[in-house]
């Protein structure tokens, strides 16, 4: 059932119709008035994706048909979702970049074999917090502050990663000194590409923000044909369904380290989604309301299902599903288009042999930059929460994600220890009621 609108025009110039309310949960998956503009919508973010989501299996240790067939399987279980209970209505789905480093260390870690476990178990534990609805506590037990913290050591991690792509050159003309003709060529030829995207990106990113991506790729795909650079190779591996078991030699020590890992895995990406809902929210070109706990459901089936083909982690990305509303996009029917193109590249991997690193390079220097950028988010939280993002950052850089994570929350609890017992003079066992009972309350006024 459709409600009629008036018409407004949108920042592009397109006119698109006023807020109005969603009459069926069916009109969250599709609508037919919009077909044309999610259809269309759907194929310019999918290619978007293509370059983002190669770049952050690399990242992930993961082999990138396996990223991009995440990323088709997270959109065909989100445009599902959204007939029967909507989360964000054009939040685009896909593997997160700032899990990207989290999902390496679980593969140096616990080896490749029982990653496939490790992201069962991560989906259960979502599943969990699916169905208590305990993302209502997790923004509070965890600030917003701290995982920006993370985020911005995850991004200089990301951005210093994919920087070594912008002075790579062929074997063939690797020689004794460093800085040879084919290098100083490579490292100019990444500084302009770089530049290029920059200056399209500035110019385009509230209308258009899909024209630097396709202009830097296909860009690239041509100079590729005059000049020699090196170029992303993919593996063509076969894909097959298997149950996510642990290997047989793993030790209940390492099985401990797992459950811990995975813990950590789950809160990030529930957060992550939690903190992309609120910003989806705000672009819905209709004005409609976000329902969390609808899109956990939909992030741990589609994280579960994947475990069985050795799939990684998924949520709604802020940036496609940018990239997706200023494309036109107005249901999740956009979602299963972008699907669609991902797929065909899934299964079609011989075409992706004609991306130049040097342009994958720019695409992920770029994303790394937006997330250490989002410390400015953190600023008007005050000086403490700065300073804390800042510290989370750096352990997260200087001694690794889980790490950093844990001691970046033990100073934060230290600290407010300290201060309550200090100032208002509470034993510590009042100290620890007293944050259950801010919990509780805090968490029935978000309801």
């Amino acid at each position: 059932m459709n409600t009629q609108t008036e018409s407004r025009p949108s920042a592009s110039g397109q006119k698109i119709p006023e807020a109005a309310p969603v009459t069926s949960k069916g009109a969250a998956a599709f609508q037919a008035q919009y077909f044309l503009r999610d259809t269309a919508a759907g194929l310019i973010t999918g290619a978007m994706a293509i370059p983002l989501s190669i770049g952050i299996a690399i990242m992930s240790d993961y082999p990138i048909k396996v990223g991009l067939a995440t990323v088709a399987f997270a959109c065909l279980v989100g445009w599902i979702n959204a007939w029967f209970k909507p989360g964000n209505f054009i939040g685009a789905p896909g593997i997160a970049a700032g899990l990207a480093p989290v999902l390496a260390l679980g593969v140096a870690t616990f080896g490749w074999e029982n990653m496939a476990f490790c992201i069962f178990l991560t989906a259960f534990m979502q599943a969990i917090i699916w169905k208590f609805n305990w993302q209502r506590y997790l923004l509070i037990a965890v600030p917003v502050y701290l995982v920006e913290g993370l985020l911005a050591g995850v991004g200089l991690k990301i951005l210093l990663k994919f920087s070594e792509f912008t002075y790579e050159i062929p074997e063939e003309a690797v020689a004794a000194e460093f800085w040879n003709g084919a290098r100083i060529q490579m490292v100019m030829i990444s500084a302009v590409g770089l530049g290029l995207f920059l200056y399209l990106f500035s110019k385009f990113k509230d209308t258009q923000p899909a024209i630097p991506y396709f202009v830097l790729i296909i860009g690239g795909v041509l100079l590729a044909q005059f000049v020699n650079v090196p170029m992303i190779f993919v593996e063509d591996i076969d894909l097959h369904i298997k149950l996510p078991l642990p290997e047989s030699d793993v030790t209940i020590t390492l099985l401990i380290m797992m459950f811990l890992f995975c813990a950590m895995l789950a809160i990030v990406d529930v957060i992550e989604q939690v903190m992309s809902n609120a910003a989806i929210e705000k672009i819905d070109p209709l004005n409609r309301k976000t329902n969390s706990n609808n899109s956990l459901l939909a992030i741990w089936i589609a994280n579960m299902g994947s475990s069985f083909f050795h799939g990684m982690t998924n949520l709604d990305g802020l940036a496609k599903s940018t990239t997706n509303k200023l494309a036109g996009a107005m249901t999740k029917f956009s979602v299963l288009v972008i699907g669609f193109v991902v797929c065909f590249f899934t299964f079609n991997t011989q075409y992706l042999d004609f991306l130049p690193k040097f342009a994958l390079a720019a695409i992920m220097m770029f994303t790394g930059y937006k997330m250490v950028a989002g410390l400015a988010h953190v600023t008007h939280y005050g000086p403490y929460a700065l300073m804390l993002s800042f510290i989370t950052a750096g352990l997260v850089y200087l001694v690794g994600i889980f790490e950093g994570l844990l001691i970046a929350m033990a100073v934060h609890g230290g600290v407010h220890f300290m201060v309550y017992t200090k100032h208002d003079k509470m034993p510590g066992r009042a100290v620890v009621k007293r944050y259950f009972d801010n919990l509780k309350n805090d968490s029935s006024n978000l309801q």
